[in-house]
């Protein structure tokens, strides 16, 4: 299996929500692989072409791959940071990512799939150039928001032709735009409408949150799409003109491919990409993106992919719902949003990954509250999860000179409790590979919830005075409770899940524990480790200071 994740634009750092509708659903679905012994792989990159990066190259005076490698720095930097497991990390200035997209543009070409027509663009007279996507600003002719970019309008968002826009204008230099033929490239978008309503019809592997999207605008009739741009910072069209250059959002889908091929290579092993992207292997490619480019890739890549012929199309797009920020959209424009970065700064990844994943299934939108979050963190991860295991190890260190205990003959609490552990085991294998990311993390919750109601019930503290036996094998079984959930909780908060496999001493890492073996016990007699906290409370006064930290520079 291939996973993908959306390449992030290279124009600004990450936020709470990017991670939250697509880099940590993706990486916990690929470490779910990993530990079912799928041969899986998780790419991405990031996408460095387009009018905002030449934009804000042009307003800070530097170039666009000045732009384009600073924040693909600090991309990665915040994703590896938040334990995202790229098996390779690309960019589209890859030059090998060039060679590919201009031989996938020649095939559709080759193909009668891409055809040349002279249209009218925007040019700015005083700036003497075309004025392509983010370069104009106007009006948008269909819900009359005057902040319309050439491309999209962030209102009511339509897609865009820059001359389509009323009143438009140069965003660099504010002047009148005029208009002046060009010869563009077009894909045909349309010829696909009917093989793509099929194809979103019949695949039950599709989310409806996707395929309903599709389906709507396929009712609407879809256009051809112009995929050329009147510059020079992006993927040049071969054989053409200078200053032509392919549409970002034909390159980007197909760095997906590109940045597969220089894994392989990196890997050496060059050829080893064609099992994962070519028909007639049995390899299945999963997307991994935020729902506002549900368009972009469940019909215009599909569809790109269609006319070429050689490629897997899509087993699945997930695609992950909205994010707000304490009851109000994120605006990066407006100040607010909270940076991985920022969060970074004051507290480890893991409690972020799974607050992320238990606020919300990922098909609905989901709120950031710092209080919420607060309070899940004191009443699940510290009162609920931690208080389980360090209970229950503290008791072993003191009582069994930090060895694991040999048990006496189970009683029928005892059959039932590992027996419900290894059905909820099973319900968590059946979440994650219908990616219910939340129904999943709530299971490995509910054994941790189960331990603490066995742990009370029976109280080995007690029992210790009166039957060690007993309180032996109440402490074993508490022990292989742990163990589940260690191997259980790795996806979603891998440092939590070594901590755990440290405290009890096993060999290796909870990565390489394949699922099926995630309830297999641990011998008696095997000595645990030094024990601590998992996670300490945070106290209201911190929760205070915590806050103002992460929140003081917005708005």
């Amino acid at each position: 299996m291939l996973i993908t994740a959306a390449l992030p634009y290279s124009n600004d750092r990450l936020h709470l929500g990017h991670l939250r509708s697509t880099y940590i659903p993706a990486d916990i679905y690929y470490r779910y692989l990993k530990k079912k012994g799928v041969k899986a792989i998780y790419i991405c990159a990031t996408d460095e072409h387009g009018t905002p990066i030449a934009v804000k190259a042009e307003r800070e005076g530097v170039s666009p791959k000045q732009i384009a490698d600073y924040y693909h720095k600090l991309i990665r930097e915040d994703l590896e940071g938040v334990e995202c497991s790229f098996s390779f990390f690309s960019r589209t200035t890859d030059p090998l990512h060039y060679q590919v997209t201009q031989s996938f543009f020649l095939k559709l070409l080759q193909s009668g799939y891409i055809y040349e027509q002279e249209i009218e663009q925007l040019k700015c007279p005083k700036c003497n150039r075309f004025l392509p996507d983010r370069y104009v600003e106007g009006t948008c002719p269909h819900c009359g928001y005057e902040g319309a970019r050439g491309d999209a309008c962030e209102s009511c968002g339509r897609y865009l032709r820059p001359t389509e826009l009323i009143n438009p204008h140069c965003t660099i230099c504010g002047s009148k735009p005029i208009l002046v033929k060009s010869k563009h490239w077009f894909f045909k978008l349309s010829a696909f409408q009917d093989r793509l309503r099929e194809w979103l019809t019949n695949n039950k592997s599709l989310p409806d949150n996707v395929k309903n999207y599709a389906l709507k605008w396929i009712e609407e009739g879809l256009r051809d799409w112009d995929i050329t741009r009147d510059m020079s910072w992006g993927v040049p069209i071969p054989q053409a003109e200078p200053n032509k250059v392919i549409y970002v959002w034909f390159d980007a889908p197909i760095g997906y491919i590109s940045s597969t091929m220089r894994w392989a290579i990196e890997n050496n092993s060059p050829d080893s990409w064609k099992d994962y992207w070519l028909r007639g292997s049995d390899a299945k490619v999963i997307h991994f993106i935020g729902k506002d480019i549900i368009y972009h890739h469940a019909l215009f890549w599909v569809a790109m992919l269609m006319a070429h012929g050689d490629f897997h199309l899509p087993h699945s797009i997930i695609a992950g719902e909205y994010l707000t920020l304490e009851g109000r959209k994120m605006s990066k424009s407006r100040g607010w949003y909270i940076g991985i970065a920022d969060y970074l700064k004051l507290m480890d990844p893991d409690p972020l990954r799974y607050y992320l994943i238990s606020a919300a299934p990922l098909d609905k939108d989901a709120d950031f509250s710092w209080e919420d979050f607060i309070r899940r963190y004191n009443d699940e991860l510290v009162d609920t999860l931690s208080n389980f295991i360090h209970r229950t190890l503290t008791l072993i260190e003191r009582s069994f000179n930090s060895t694991v205990p040999d048990p006496s003959e189970f009683s029928n609490i005892d059959e039932e409790v590992l027996n419900k552990v290894k059905q909820l085991t099973a319900l968590y294998d059946s979440a994650l590979s219908s990616y219910r990311f939340r129904d999943a993390l709530n299971l490995v919750m509910e054994i941790a919830h189960l331990g603490n109601k066995y742990l009370n019930e029976n109280a080995p503290w007690s029992l210790l005075k009166t039957d060690q036996e007993r309180a032996a094998t109440v402490l074993y079984v508490c022990v292989q409770m742990i163990k589940t959930i260690a191997s259980l909780i790795q996806p979603f908060m891998p440092s939590t899940s070594e901590r755990i496999w440290k405290l009890l001493g096993l060999e290796g890492s909870p990565e390489e524990e394949l699922l099926v073996d995630a309830c297999k016990p641990i011998p008696p007699g095997r000595k645990i480790g030094q024990v601590s906290p998992i996670f300490k409370r945070i106290s209201s006064e911190r929760a205070k200071e915590l806050k103002q930290m992460l929140l003081q520079h917005k708005s």
